[in-house]
């Protein structure tokens, strides 16, 4: 069938009909990054002749999940190959026709170490049913996508955001090829949560993004990034363990990928941070400086931002792992640059938590400092060069283990892609209306920039005044400046 067959700058591609649409997989975006290319930018796919078959998605990173939370460890099997040849996308699309629909760029989240763009959970179908062309990405994760070996090897060069290169080059596919697929390379929105919104929030600041994507939406993202510094003496460490001399490019190639999954786990991190130990690096090049400073100083200028985060981001760790192996933050460093002492912290708190437990103080501060607080600076920072900004705070609490955890860290997931499959996340009759709204509001943020309409309250634009915020609950609310007590306690905090 001829309406199942699509061009790419490399070649033909057949997809496969569903309802309501077309789904493109494994697409190659760039050419597989192995042997002497391990390492390297990625660079242009291969072409090839006739038509390649595109219905199955493609091997993800190569990776090893070990879930802290038995909450978490559903996401341990990953339902594709593991193969360092993992540079593919996906594409859904109503019908490969010259329709110019809005297209979504979806980042997968992991933590930078696993999972991919592999699962039910992330198919097109409530995208196409909308009208929207939806792309889903692979990219380099962990030690294949973040050691810096710029000063040990000859060969390498911008060794340690390769991961955020390959999203670049993806993005690149999307702005060349997708108007064969029904999309408007002019009109992109990338849009991520967890460690994807990470990548959301970097991709605004490197100057290799620019002009990519027009509209970004960030859900529940995190501030990481790495010195290169740091990144120096983590790859000395890498190497240490390998055995691999510095210069020696040969021999690193060589290295089997699991035995480089194998290590990757075990380097000891000289500077402890949140987060697993492989992050985007401050390289100077790809990276100049921090996200938040380069966006305050205008590197995403103009772009339209759409910021989200859940309401009990890190219960699901607190309350979903084995008791006592999530120590409690250190209040007293936390904010040791404030006028503020732990007991008026942990007072403010509670007080906006009548019945608090210790445990639910300190979820909430893990929370705020971890994904609260970094996405109202990266509003904030954007508001210095667009009044287009919105903010929401996912609200709705899961009702499994008595309800124990919350408006919880990926809750929204299931919400933002209209899957309800899993009941062991959501309970057995989550309100399918809450779907129809958060779905309906990053489509009509995708289309126009704006994601007011369906059945929303008015949500006015954010500001620095009013703050306000649309709560996604059953039902919706906006407010203003949510929890402003807590928020004004970190004004005087760097994070």
């Amino acid at each position: 069938m001829s309406q199942l067959l699509a061009r790419t700058t490399a070649g033909t591609v057949r997809g496969e009909a569903f309802e309501g649409g077309i789904a493109f997989k494994g697409i190659p975006f760039a050419a597989p990054p192995v042997g002497p290319r391990r390492f390297r930018p990625p660079e242009p796919a291969e072409s090839w002749e006739g038509v390649r078959e595109a219905t199955q998605f493609g091997p993800a990173c190569p990776q090893v999940r070990r879930a802290t939370s038995p909450i978490l460890a559903r996401t341990q099997h990953i339902p594709v190959p593991l193969d360092e040849d993992c540079l593919s996308l996906n594409v859904w699309t109503p019908a490969v026709d010259d329709a110019q629909r809005p297209t979504m760029v979806w980042l997968h989240g992991g933590g930078s170490i696993g999972t991919g763009c592999c699962w039910p959970l992330d198919d097109g179908a409530a995208f196409m049913r909308d009208d929207v062309v939806l792309v889903t990405i692979n990219y380099r994760l962990g030690l294949f996508g973040f050691l810096y070996l710029d000063e040990l090897f000859d060969e390498a060069r911008q060794s340690g955001n390769l991961a955020l290169l390959d999203q670049v080059a993806a993005l690149a596919w999307v702005r060349d090829n997708i108007a064969a697929y029904g999309g408007d390379p002019d009109n992109v929105t990338v849009f991520g949560e967890s460690f994807g919104a990470v990548c959301v929030q970097t991709l605004l600041a490197m100057p290799r993004a620019r002009g990519l994507f027009r509209r970004a939406i960030s859900q529940s993202g995190v501030q990481l990034y790495r010195s290169i510094d740091t990144a120096h003496a983590i790859a000395q460490n890498v190497l240490k363990q390998l055995g691999v001399r510095a210069g020696d490019w040969a021999a690193l190639a060589a290295v089997p990928a699991e035995r480089l999954v194998e290590v990757s786990l075990n380097v000891r991190d000289p500077e402890p941070q949140f987060g697993s130990i492989w992050k985007p690096i401050v390289d100077g090049i790809t990276l100049p400086d921090t996200p938040m400073r380069l966006v305050a100083a205008g590197h995403a200028d103009g772009v339209e931002l759409l910021v989200g985060y859940n309401a009990e981001e890190w219960r699901i760790l607190y309350f979903g792992s084995p008791p006592g192996t999530i120590p409690a933050p250190d209040l007293a460093s936390l904010f040791a640059t404030s006028s503020l002492t732990p007991d008026e912290v942990y007072a403010t708190y509670a007080a906006a938590r009548p019945g608090a437990t210790d445990q639910d103080v300190y979820a909430a501060v893990e929370s705020d400092l971890t994904i609260t607080l970094p996405s109202i600076r990266l509003a904030e920072a954007q508001l210095h060069h667009t009044d287009r900004v919105w903010m929401y705070r996912f609200d709705w609490s899961s009702p499994i283990l008595g309800g124990m955890l919350g408006a919880h860290h990926g809750l929204d997931l299931p919400f933002t892609f209209e899957r309800y499959d899993d009941p062991t996340l959501l309970g057995d009759d989550p309100p399918q209306e809450l779907g129809r709204d958060l779905h309906g509001a990053l489509v009509r943020f995708a289309a126009t920039g704006d994601p007011n309409g369906g059945a929303l309250p008015h949500w006015p634009s954010y500001d620095l005044h009013q703050r306000r915020t649309m709560l996604f609950d059953a039902p919706c609310t906006v407010v203003e400046d949510p929890r402003a007590a807590i928020r004004e306690l970190w004004e005087r905090v760097e994070i």
